[in-house]
C-alpha cells in the first residue's frame, strides 16, 4: 500500500513537471513572438566573432555600451555638417622648433616618445638644400585604414576627418599596416605614460587642451586634427603651437585655410604654390597639402635632428 502512494506521488510529481516545463516554454515561444526584432537600417558593420571570423551585420543588431553613446552615434560619426577640414604646410616655414609635436602631446595627453606629428629631414638633391618635412595622419578620401579594421574602430566623417574610436579598438593593428604614411602608434601602456593621462586626462587649464577621449592602454592612436577645436570653429593645437606659421588649417567647402595670422584663399594659394600631397600616385586622397620649401626667411640647422625618428 505505501510502495502504490510513494508511485502515485511519483507520477503526480512528474506530471506536474512536465505540464510546468510546457507552460515555462510556452511562455518564452509566446515572448519570442511578440517581442519585435530591431528594425534593420540597412548600413553594414563588421563584427569579429569569438572564433576569430569576421563577419558582416545589419548595425541594429550592434548593442553598443551606454557609455559609448557619446562617441559612437551617428550624429558624431558624420562629423560636423556642411564642412571639410582640409590642412595645408608650408615648408619654407618649417624650422623643426617641435612646438607643434608638444603642443599635440599636451592637448592629447602624450608624451615622449609618442608623437602625432614626426618631422623629418629631406633633401631632393645634392645641389638643393634640405628642408624639414613634417607628417601626421592625412585623413584621406579613400584611406585604406578604414577599409582593414575589422571593428569599425576607425571611420570616415563627412567633415573630412578619418576619426578614432578608441572603446571599440581591440589593438590588431591592421589600421597600422594598411597606412602608407605610417601615421598610427600603438599605445603599449608605458607606466609613465599611463600616469601621465590619468594626472593630465581632466585638465581644463591649458587651452588647447583637447576634450575628445584619448588612446587607451593597447588600442591605435593619431592625429584627429583636434575634432573637438575643430568643431567650434578653433585651431589645432599644432597651428596655434607653431611659432612660424607653418601649419594652415581650414574648411575647403569656404575655400579659406589660417594659421591664426595670415588668411589664404585655399584654391588660389595651393594653385600660385605649386601645392602638391604625399604620395598621391596611390590615389589615397590626402586633405594635407604641402607647399615647396621655397623662399625661406632662414637657413637650415640640424641641431634638432637628433629628437627626429630617422627611415
Amino acid at each position: 500500500m505505501e510502495n502504490e502512494n510513494n508511485n502515485s506521488s511519483r507520477r503526480n510529481f512528474l506530471r506536474l513537471g512536465a505540464l510546468g516545463g510546457i507552460a515555462l516554454a510556452g511562455t518564452a515561444i509566446a515572448k519570442a513572438v511578440t517581442d519585435e526584432a530591431p528594425k534593420e537600417t540597412g548600413k553594414k558593420v563588421k563584427v569579429l566573432t569569438a572564433d576569430g571570423k569576421l563577419v558582416e551585420v545589419d548595425s541594429s543588431h550592434v548593442e553598443h555600451h551606454a557609455m559609448n553613446d557619446n562617441y559612437t552615434s551617428e550624429e558624431i560619426r558624420q562629423g560636423v555638417k556642411g564642412k571639410k577640414f582640409i590642412r595645408v604646410i608650408d615648408l619654407g616655414k618649417c624650422a623643426n622648433e617641435r612646438k607643434c609635436i608638444e603642443g599635440c602631446q599636451t592637448a592629447h595627453n602624450y608624451i615622449a616618445p609618442v608623437e602625432y606629428i614626426k618631422v623629418k629631414k629631406m633633401q631632393n638633391s645634392e645641389l638643393e638644400s634640405p628642408y624639414w618635412f613634417p607628417t601626421m595622419c592625412y585623413h584621406c578620401d579613400n584611406p585604406p585604414c578604414t577599409k582593414v579594421c575589422p571593428v569599425d574602430a576607425t571611420f570616415k566623417r563627412e567633415d573630412g576627418i578619418v576619426a578614432m574610436d578608441y572603446d571599440r579598438c581591440i589593438g590588431c593593428k591592421f589600421c597600422m599596416a594598411a597606412c602608407p604614411y605610417s601615421a598610427r602608434t600603438f599605445n603599449f601602456g608605458k607606466p609613465e605614460q599611463l600616469k601621465f593621462t590619468e594626472e593630465h586626462g581632466n585638465d581644463t587649464s591649458d587651452p588647447n587642451h583637447c576634450r575628445t577621449p584619448y588612446a587607451q592602454e593597447g588600442t591605435v592612436a593619431k592625429c584627429d586634427f583636434c575634432t573637438d577645436r575643430s568643431e567650434k570653429g578653433l585651431l589645432p593645437a599644432c597651428v596655434v603651437e607653431c611659432p612660424n606659421g607653418a601649419i594652415l588649417h581650414g574648411d575647403e567647402l569656404e575655400d579659406v585655410v589660417t594659421n591664426g595670422e595670415d588668411t589664404f584663399r585655399l584654391k588660389k594659394l595651393l594653385q600660385d604654390r605649386g601645392a602638391y600631397r604625399q604620395f598621391e600616385e596611390l590615389g589615397t586622397k590626402p586633405r594635407v597639402y604641402y607647399l615647396p620649401p621655397v623662399a625661406r626667411n632662414f637657413p637650415f640647422e640640424d641641431a634638432t635632428e637628433a629628437h627626429n625618428t630617422k627611415d
